[in-house]
Formats: C-alpha cells, structure tokens, sequence
C-alpha cells in the first residue's frame, strides 16, 4: 500500500481538514476562497488534502481571516503549517502550536476504525462523566467547577463517534485489568464506570476485550499505551488516509504513519488480543468488578483521599 504523495504527512492533512471545515462553516465554495486569495481553486483543493508542496505562514494567516477563524486556533494553524514534512512527528506541548489546541481530537474525529491498547486509565472515548471530572479535577486543581465542567462536555462530545445512528467508528479495544482495578473518583464512580463498559461492549461497533494479570507481558516487553487510527476507504478500496498511530506522552504526543512503525503497532495489538480474555468473558469480569465496586461504595472507605493525602 503506498503511503501517499511525499508532501503529503500529518500536520498537513490536519491542516487542510480544519481549513476546509472552517471555509464551509463561512459558507464559501473551494472557488470563492480562492478567488479571495488570488488563487487558482487547485492551489487550495491541494492545500485542504494535506497535499500542497509549499506552505506559507502568512497565507494561513489570510485565510484565518477570510474564514472567520478565532485567534487562538488560528495560531494552531499556522503552527501546524510550520511543521517539518515527516512521516514520524513528535508533537511537544506549546511549541509552535498552542497548548490548548488538541491536534489529536481532531484526528480522532476523522477516523472510522480505532484499534487500542489501554494499561493505565479508562480511553476518553469510554469514560463517564464523573469519571472524566474526577481526573480533570486532579489534572486541573487551579480550575474552577465551571471549567472542569466545560472539560467534562468536550469529552463527551468526542463519544458521538461511537453512538452515531451512521456509520459509528469501528472500535477494538484491549484494557489491562489494572485499569478496571485503579481507583479514580470513588467507589461509586468506579461501579458506573465499569458498568458503563460491560455496557459499552455490547454494540455492536465496540469490540472490548480485557487483558487479565495472569497474561502476564504478552509481548515480552511493554509498548505502553497506543491507538491506531484508520479512516476508511474510497470507492475502489484505497484507504482515504494513512493509517497512523497515536502515542499519548506527558509532555507531548508521538504521532508514526511510516508503514514498518503502523505494522509493528498492528502486532502487537494481534498480540494482545490474542491473550486477553474473549468478548463475553471480558464482559462477566467487567460485570463482575461492578458488583465489587458497588459493595464497596456502601461501606466506610469508598472514596478517594484528597491529594494532599496521597501518599502520606
């Protein structure tokens, strides 16, 4: 499978989704906007399929303006211009592109089939509301009630992806037990929590399987956390996009579409399902957790310690 035009990476398909998708919020045709920036329409149909060999900062700029772009995702898009043209893409935290502007999300909304592996917390795409609060509270301690809320939302926001009556994403995702097992919130936010993922594995689209202790290091070795995103395909079967893999850090995201990197990705997602628990059994440990969660949330010592407690 090729892995596209040279010029054509990441940032730059990025780039040209949130371009067009701001252009037809202006309510303008590829001609009209081109028209504006004295262009030919070709010049800007490359442009939004991440396939211009050339990219000016200062013509990102024009067009944040023409659309009607607020200031602060502007400055993400002219970020994201500024970026190098490679197929292996360290996104830091703040630089180039503002820090409260998440690339990933709107990659995520793009992608049509989602493959996880998840060792450490709840995907965001699965979690409930007060499971999602009880870590942006912690993530957050300076923000106020209202902006963790607000938080919370955009979160829950991103799961329509899954519920949508057309063509929901396609989701396969593998969960260490010690996810199920690590305490966020309390108790009670934890019995939902779980039950909200025996439920979740029902539909149809969510293939939930869960990794038990006793697997074990399945690989030999850990890969920590990842998510392959695929987008689809066209009329004659050719994927619309690369396929890439997503690797959450804590001061930035890795982002890998050359081939061998996706590959080896793919096997160890193989891998991991191969020694996890199936579909149903998944869902009996899932069930079963909850039960336990929710005995505990009855009894004296259900809810977190504070933070400043934590380790004391």
């Amino acid at each position: 499978m090729s892995e596209g035009p040279a010029s054509s990476t990441l940032p730059r398909r990025q780039l040209g989704r949130y371009l067009r998708d701001w252009r037809i919020q202006a309510g303008l045709t590829i001609a009209e906007a081109a028209k504006l920036m004295e262009w030919g329409a070709s010049t800007l149909q490359r442009l939004e399929k991440g396939n211009a060999d050339r990219i000016r900062t200062i013509d990102i700029q024009e067009l944040c303006r023409i659309y009607g772009i607020p200031a602060e995702i502007a400055e993400g898009l002219k970020g994201l211009a500024q970026q190098a043209a490679v197929k292996s893409w360290w996104h830091s935290y703040g630089d180039l592109i503002p820090e409260n502007f998440d690339v990933y999300v709107g990659l995520e909304a793009s992608a049509q089939q989602l493959s996880c592996y998840q060792s450490e917390l709840v995907p965001g795409l699965l979690q409930t509301a007060d499971y999602a609060r009880a870590l942006n509270r912690l993530g957050y301690p300076e923000e106020t009630a209202a902006e963790v809320d607000r938080r919370v939302q955009l979160r829950m926001q991103r799961q329509a992806m899954i519920n949508r009556r057309m063509r929901p994403a396609t989701i396969a995702m593998v969960l260490h037990e010690s996810v199920l097992r690590r305490l966020v919130g309390s108790a009670k936010v934890m019995a939902a929590q779980v039950r909200h993922l025996a439920e979740l594995s029902t539909r149809t689209n969510v293939a939930l399987r869960i990794l038990p202790f006793a697997a074990g290091v399945p690989l030999g070795l850990s890969t920590g956390p990842f998510v392959i995103l695929e987008f689809g395909t066209d009329s004659k079967g050719q994927p619309v996009e690369p396929p890439v893999v997503y690797v959450e850090g804590f001061t930035g995201d890795l982002y890998l579409e050359r081939q061998g990197d996706v590959q080896r990705y793919r096997r160890a997602q193989e891998g991991l399902e191969r020694c996890a628990l199936n579909i149903q059994d998944s869902r009996n440990l899932l069930r079963q957790v909850a039960k336990e969660y929710a005995a505990w949330a009855v009894k004296p010592g259900g809810v977190v310690p504070p933070p400043s407690t934590c380790g004391a």
